[in-house]
């Protein structure tokens, strides 16, 4: 354990509470995959909150189309390769690979999903879950966890630092989904859940794996000191 850097993704004061927060997100992606499964038509939520969120036209358009375009390969490799960048500058390389881990299971458990799952929406496109919003999610996330770790922010104060950027980024990218046509809004919640299970069980990864290789190096250096 000696030389072991404090700088774990998931820090130990969010462990306890993120651990059951992912497990619900998880129940709630599986449970509501169970009742869209195979469907094309929106659900009765899925249809009052359609009427309520509307584009409104130029220049909301705009915006939704601007956030559309992050989720999108040439918009989301931007943003993570910026993100990354930002780790090492910083000197956390743990934090890069999560972010990069994190992100790409996270999208991979979204397409897995949605041919699992098979729920569709204009002409036969995959759509459960939203992968853009649980691209965007995960990758607010993964900084949220950093700045959290970074600041050293407290169970309480680190919990509502992570969950209020998961919030914003799911919002914004949700909205924009379900104003363009893209997606329902069940989609959208699907999406967001999923990289609230995945991220979490991808950071207590990331920390374990880091940890292993750290003891072993240090067990090894101890041994070639004898």
């Amino acid at each position: 354990m000696n030389g072991r850097p404090a700088h774990a993704v998931l820090p130990p004061s969010l462990r306890a509470r993120l651990g059951p927060i992912a497990a619900l997100a998880a129940l709630v992606v599986v449970v509501l995959g169970g009742l869209y499964a195979g469907d094309s038509k929106p659900g009765m939520v899925d249809a009052r909150i359609s009427v309520v969120v509307d584009d409104g036209g130029p220049p909301w358009r705009y915006v939704a189309l601007a956030l559309d375009f992050l989720g999108e390969p040439a918009g989301a490799a931007t943003l993570v390769a910026a993100t990354v960048t930002g780790c090492l500058l910083l000197r956390r390389p743990r934090a890069a690979v999560f972010v990069v881990a994190g992100v790409g299971m996270t999208v991979g458990t979204a397409t897995l999903l949605k041919s699992l799952v098979g729920r569709t929406i204009h002409d036969d496109n995959l759509c459960y879950p939203s992968g853009h919003t649980a691209f965007f999610t995960a990758l607010s996330l993964g900084v949220a966890l950093l700045a959290s770790g970074r600041l050293r922010l407290g169970r309480t104060a680190g919990t509502s630092l992570v969950l209020a950027a998961a919030l914003v980024a799911g919002a914004a990218m949700g909205w924009a989904q379900v104003a363009l046509g893209a997606h329902y809004p069940t989609d959208v919640l699907g999406g967001w859940c999923t990289a609230l299970a995945v991220m979490s069980v991808t950071a207590w990864l990331v920390d374990r794996l880091a940890d292993r290789l750290v003891d072993r190096r240090a067990d090894a250096d101890r041994q070639e000191g004898h």
